[in-house]
């Protein structure tokens, strides 16, 4: 702490100080709710209700509202909330970020702002990183809100429509980042509004903030089809890199050392930049290649493929290693959550990676899938009106919360004082003399029965402490990405005396550690760090297994100069100097030049992983602009509206594109009217287009478009007319049932074959434009050598390529409405199906299997609430 805080007190101190007062305003209500009977307590929300559609505010009845689900917490499930945790829901209420300590009773929190914010009807998500603690919370948690009147939903990977609609109709919704963020893409690919499954995007709470809006953010929502694209390619690429020789350098070459013209020292056919996670060819390597494809110039255009896929294939095998960036299971590779450690099942590295890494592993090379969907965490979670989230860590990434999520950080008081006991890091000289003080660590605290939590950066460490562990007798649970299934059953005993608990980075986060009795005397649980990860917020969220909620405890980090963290950011001189020293093997080392310079290499990390996330949100705000467009157009046509003049503008625009195309800025008795008529007709069925010798006299172009124009909409005025006469003349007879597309086409005529071909055509091109716009980010990074800013020239690039999508839709769609013949059966189909996601374990989502009868009207709801499904979240239903 600073000497201005300490004077002063910091900003969290300040605000905490600042909302004591409501605090105690909840508190001295107590009383008084203890003695309204149940049915008065649940009475309270309908009196909410009321007093909010008379024109009070959520602000206005915080106090009240807290003080109502604290008490019927106490009622329902036998906890009542802290002081603390009262502070800690009126900084989520506010929009902000509670940072509570592990322990402290997040889930319970939740329930105070998520009340309060669902009392306007709106819906609330309360937003977990996975099934199982959606599941846990909204069975635990839920009972507190459905005790006050509230419907409670929660929503699985395996649910389907109907599901997930009552689900989101609830009140109260718990659901994981993944399936919120998918839910949102999948409808807006639907095709009849029916289909849809979410409401407005009002207000959520984010559990574990930092995991959901920072760890994730780096890897976008990606909804995929299958591509035709051949597979042999990485295949071929695999058997090159294998014959290639890595260069000595580290590769490290800026890109103002590139501006400038300054070179790296090369040997080999190709170097590595472990830092920066990149590979380049040196001259040497680009002769391999174009000998091995018998190609005369890899640097053409028409080489970009082979270009990519090499580099593809020399990243899969000189920076993603088995069993730490994924596993290979069943003949599958799977990634390996590199913050969690856990295997995410169905989830592909993008751009080529994934297959790359299965022709080095040789296993079945997938085709690679084309994008039909896609959106970044920041630009999802910012559409909602309002956000807050609530973690153990972080103040380290307070900064970033606020640029990119407009949410600040508050550091919320424990309820009882932290007396965990931090050890300094102990650093050894090699690998192998910090596992073995590990061992003796883990052994000597085992003898007295103190439990012990390890933790690993990876499933290689994980299963070498187990496999010495094993060595030495000690009975232990390994805990990493394999064994994922198990976690929240294994780490709940990790506080038992005598346990020994391996877990891989934060696996079972989520899950308390209560400690067994007896275990305190012990001196609680131990935490053992066998590295120090990038993350420094990953570090404090092992250490903060334990001593929660004032028990003992105590934390250690073991650390050797040969430790990634350390080998990267230059241990190699501390290393010489040590072994000048003589030092003999296995004493360890102490020295706070050492634990500031691992400090320094996380913060560079930290940085630079915010400097990733940051470009990637700059990237994706282009596309995010232009995704609001396109799914605006798409809301409108699902929701009925007439598109006709749109269309009517649509037509005179196609004339207007083709005259100022084909005639330029030459006179116009110089156009080529053969050329004008071909493009024209195509689209628009005109007479042959002739010029009057006063328009040629004129040369009036803007006056031959307005004539085109008035004979276009002729046309069009006549399809409108001979539509409208059909579906008079052509009424179904009473009692014949028509489907919903056939009522809509003899109700409205020709305005509902608008939305059906503007429906598909939108969709046809802007899935078109995802994949473009791909490309265009691949590429545009060689802008830099240019000293031009890739992102400017994305923008640019991206919005000449958005216009041009833009033209093609009205083209297109004023083709096919000009060219649409009455007897034709004209429905609406989806474009493209989905046949899976990056981060979703199933093949194909839609059109969803049903495993259960269709809900009732009259049958009870599925929340729990003890309605009928009508009367509760069927309400909302289409």
């Amino acid at each position: 702490m600073s000497f201005v805080d300490k004077l002063f007190g910091n900003k969290s101190e300040k605000e905490i100080k600042r909302i004591e007062k409501y605090v105690d305003a909840i508190e001295a209500l107590d009383e008084k709710m203890q003695a309204l009977s149940d049915e008065e307590l649940r009475a309270k929300t309908q009196e909410f209700k009321d007093r909010l559609a008379a024109g009070e505010t959520l602000d206005d009845l915080l106090v009240e509202a807290f003080a109502v689900v604290r008490e019927a917490a106490d009622r329902t499930i036998h906890l009542k909330h802290y002081r603390v945790q009262l502070m800690g829901g009126i900084i989520l209420h506010q929009g902000r970020i509670a940072e509570m300590k592990t322990g402290e009773g997040k889930t319970l929190v939740s329930t105070l702002p998520a009340y309060l914010n669902a009392l306007e009807g709106k819906g609330v998500h309360i937003v977990t990183v996975n099934d199982y603690l959606a599941k846990r919370d909204a069975n635990w948690m839920g009972k507190v809100h459905q005790f006050l009147g509230l419907s409670v939903g929660v929503i699985l990977n395996s649910y389907d429509n109907a599901e997930r609609q009552a689900a989101y109709n609830c009140d109260i919704t718990y659901i994981t980042n993944n399936e919120l963020g998918f839910d949102y893409l999948r409808d807006n690919m639907v095709i009849y509004k029916k289909d849809l499954v979410q409401r407005e995007l009002n207000y959520a709470i984010v559990d574990e903030v930092d995991s959901v809006l920072i760890d994730e953010a780096r890897t976008p929502l990606i909804i995929s089809g299958q591509s035709g694209k051949s597979t042999d390619l990485y295949k071929a690429c695999d058997v090159l890199a294998r014959q290639m020789q890595r260069g000595t350098s580290d590769g490290e070459l800026s890109k103002i050392d590139a501006i400038m013209g300054i070179d790296i020292e090369e040997d080999g056919d190709f170097l590595v930049n472990e830092k920066d996670k990149q590979v380049m060819l040196t001259t040497e390597g680009v002769k391999k290649v174009e000998q091995f494809f018998h190609i005369k110039n890899l640097a053409d255009a028409e080489n970009l493929e082979i270009q990519h896929n090499i580099i593809l294939a020399l990243r899969a095998h000189n920076l993603m290693f088995r069993d730490r960036d994924y596993v290979v299971k069943d003949n599958e590779v799977l990634i390996v959550d590199e913050f969690t450690g856990r295997i995410m099942p169905g989830r592909r590295y993008s751009d080529g990676l994934h297959q790359a890494i299965e022709a080095k592993e040789h296993v079945k090379v997938n085709r690679e899938s084309k994008t039909l969907a896609t959106i970044t965490f920041q630009n999802f979670f910012n559409k909602y009106t309002k956000k807050a989230g609530m973690t153990g860590t972080a103040m380290t990434e307070d900064k970033e919360f606020m640029d990119i999520y407009g949410m600040d950080v508050v550091e919320i008081p424990t309820n009882k004082p932290m007396i965990r006991i931090d050890h300094e890091d102990a650093i050894y000289m090699t690998k192998k003399e910090k596992l073995n003080a590990v061992i003796n660590d883990i052994v000597e605290s085992h003898k007295k029965g103190q439990p012990v939590l390890v933790g690993t950066i990876n499933i290689d460490t994980s299963e070498e402490v187990s496999e010495l562990l094993s060595k030495r007798g000690i009975k232990h649970n390994v805990l990493n990405a394999k064994f994922h299934e198990l976690e929240a059953e294994i780490i709940s005993h990790a506080g038992e005396k005598g346990a020994v608990t391996i877990a891989t980075n934060m696996a079972g986060r989520g899950t308390d550690i209560k400690l067994e009795d007896g275990v305190a005397e012990l001196g609680g649980l131990k935490i053992i760090g066998t590295e120090r990860h990038e993350s420094r917020r990953i570090d404090n969220q092992l250490r903060g297994r334990a001593g929660r909620q004032g028990d003992p405890g105590e934390s250690k980090f073991y650390l050797s100069l040969e430790d990634d963290l350390m080998r990267l950011f230059g241990s190699e001189r501390m290393m010489s100097v040590y072994k000048a020293l003589k030092i003999p093997e296995g004493e360890e080392i102490q020295h706070k030049t050492i634990t500031k310079q691992i400090e320094k290499a996380q913060k560079k990390i930290e940085n630079n992983n915010f400097g990733i996330r940051r470009n990637l949100l700059d990237y994706d705000q282009v596309n995010n602009d232009q995704r609001e467009v396109i799914y605006a157009e798409r809301r409108r046509v699902l929701n009925g509206e007439s598109m006709r003049d749109v269309v009517y503008k649509m037509i005179k625009d196609v004339v207007a594109d083709d005259v100022n195309m084909i005639a330029g800025e030459q006179p116009l008795k110089e156009m080529n009217l053969v050329e004008l008529n071909e493009s024209l007709r195509r689209k628009i069925p005109l007479e042959p287009i002739t010029l009057t010798d006063e328009e040629k006299e004129k040369n009036d172009k803007e006056a031959l478009i307005s004539r085109l124009q008035d004979e276009a909409m002729k046309i069009y005025h006549k399809k409108e007319k001979d539509f409208n006469e059909f579906a008079k003349v052509n009424v179904p007879e009473e009692g014949v049932e028509l489907g919903e597309e056939d009522a809509a086409i003899f109700n409205d005529g020709i305005r509902e074959v608008e939305r059906v071909i503007l429906l598909k055509v939108i969709d046809s091109k802007w899935m078109n434009h995802i994949d473009d716009m791909d490309q265009l980010r691949e590429s545009i990074g060689l802008q830099s050598y240019a000293q031009k800013d890739p992102v400017v020239q994305y923008k640019f690039l991206g919005y000449e390529m958005f216009e041009e999508m833009t033209k093609n839709i009205r083209h297109d769609t004023v083709g096919a409405l000009m060219h649409v013949q009455i007897e034709q059966k004209v429905e609406r189909k989806q474009v493209a199906r989905a046949t899976g996601t990056n981060k979703d374990e199933l093949v194909e989502r839609g059109p969803y299997r049903r495993k259960e009868a269709k809900i009732g009207r009259n049958a009870p709801c599925p929340c729990g609430s003890g309605k009928k499904y009508k009367n509760c979240c069927g309400r909302f239903a289409n």
